[in-house]
């Protein structure tokens, strides 16, 4: 009987993960790895370029994980600068290009892994792909950046979107010393915010001397004669630039799986089941930036392309694929960021995503502080929550403020997995001293107002 062979499409968090998984369960012996990715890196934080681009990280070797030679040592088959163009179901194979040599051939597998990642949005506009406009997705484009911000003849950046890349992108130029323009489509910045909260992130953004334009649509990108970019135009204005960030967001990059026959979702992401495998097919998982999850709060198929879920998919489809088993239950869409000293959280729903899930809800947004408000140090905290009217399950929690914020958006995360209600919520234990917390944590306050609001409506 002939080695199996697992083949992996895609080199960064849930395609080497489930490739390493993999092989913890069955050695070379049993399990043949081979794994291609069309860039020159794998195992990296894609989350943490901003900081790599602004200089919080020194070097980029720092964002690696794991290098492709220990990869290989772990004897895992990797192809590095190889793009795989096809994939044949039916035959069970794979067909690859050599981007360096155009060498093409094709690879059998007895079990596929696609983490394919996905691609940043990029507006179909005249100069969208000039020199100097830049979207930051991978390692190569981080690179580019940098070199882009080191020869730029001016120091004018417009960072268009204002989502987590938006604005952490634009804290990272402002760190570079530009003046930065923000353009953004919303009337707030941070659209994974309701805009009541997203306000706060606009009033700090301005604080930093971040210039943000909200509602307002990008229509050009304004070139000089040498095809550089110049300008960032809008229906209302122009705005000068010598260097552009696109921060608009990202779609899952399922072209290859598309062709192929794969199912996709209503966000363009593949359908897998529990175990990872792609809906309707044995021996094909999927995992990471490509793949719609299932939102355990309003029971929908979201797209969240987040590092964290990537590596828990590829652990997931490594132990599967190796002979295992394990499931991937779902997320309840837990984030943080910040610009700055400003911290940004969210978990749950929003109000528009609980309207859109057909749910009834309360919502209640308290101050509070960081520690006892005696206690040297102690910071503003706005925290937002909403409670469905009728059970008092807790739907979403928002927090905005200083040190200390954004991690509190953990409690609600762990409340919302439970399905705990806000009443619930009131009694939990959490630790208290004045360095770390006001007698009644700030999530515990907005708690409690949401289960008075909650009874109240009942």
């Amino acid at each position: 009987m002939s080695m199996e062979r697992l083949v992996v499409i895609g080199g960064d968090a849930a395609g080497m993960s489930a490739a390493s998984q993999a092989r913890r369960l069955k050695g070379p012996g049993e399990l043949e790895i081979v794994a291609f990715e069309r860039g020159g890196f794998t195992s990296y934080s894609a989350c943490g370029i901003p900081y790599w681009v602004g200089g919080a990280v020194p070097d980029r070797d720092a964002l690696i994980a794991r290098t492709p030679e220990e990869h290989r040592a772990r004897g895992i088959g990797l192809r590095l600068r190889t793009e795989v163009t096809r994939i044949d179901v039916a035959g069970r194979r794979v067909h690859a290009r050599d981007l360096d040599s155009g060498a093409e051939s094709w690879t059998s597998y007895d079990k596929l892994v696609i983490a394919t990642g996905a691609r940043p949005v990029r507006p179909e506009m005249p100069g969208a792909d000039a020199a100097g406009v830049h979207g930051v997705q991978t390692l190569g484009d981080g690179q580019e950046l940098i070199e882009t911000l080191a020869r730029a003849r001016g120091r004018r950046a417009v960072v268009v979107g204002a989502g987590y890349i938006g604005v952490e992108m634009a804290e990272a130029l402002i760190d570079r010393g530009f003046e930065v323009t923000v353009v953004n489509r919303g009337s707030e910045p941070m659209s994974t915010l309701d805009p009541d909260m997203g306000r706060l992130v606009h009033r700090a953004m301005e604080g930093l001397g971040i210039t943000m334009v909200n509602d307002a649509e990008v229509t050009g990108v304004r070139t000089g004669d040498d095809g550089r970019v110049r300008a960032v135009v809008t229906e209302a204005a122009e705005y000068p630039a010598d260097v552009v960030v696109l921060g608009i967001g990202v779609r899952p990059e399922t072209s290859l799986a598309e062709a192929a026959g794969l199912p996709l979702g209503a966000h363009g992401g593949l359908l897998t089941d529990l175990a990872m495998r792609v809906r309707g097919h044995t021996d094909i998982w999927a995992g990471g930036d490509c793949v719609e999850v299932l939102d355990l709060v309003s029971g929908q198929e979201r797209h969240v392309p987040l590092g964290t879920h990537a590596n828990k998919h590829g652990q997931v489809i490594g132990t599967n694929a190796g002979g295992g088993y394990a499931t991937f239950p779902g997320v309840v869409g837990t984030a943080v960021s910040k610009v700055c000293d400003l911290e940004i959280a969210r978990t749950g729903l929003r109000e528009k995503d609980a309207r859109r899930a057909g749910l009834r809800f309360e919502t209640v947004t308290i101050e509070s502080t960081s520690r006892a408000g005696y206690y040297p140090g102690s910071s503003p905290m706005t925290v937002k929550m909403l409670a469905e009217r009728r059970t008092g399950r807790l739907l979403g929690v928002q927090i905005v403020g200083r040190e200390g914020a954004g991690k509190r958006v953990d409690i609600a995360a762990v409340a919302l997995t439970a399905g705990m209600t806000v009443e619930q919520m009131t009694a939990l234990d959490l630790g208290y001293a004045p360095p770390f917390s006001p007698v009644w944590d700030p999530v515990l306050v907005a708690a409690r107002k949401a289960a008075a609001k909650v009874r109240e409506a009942g």
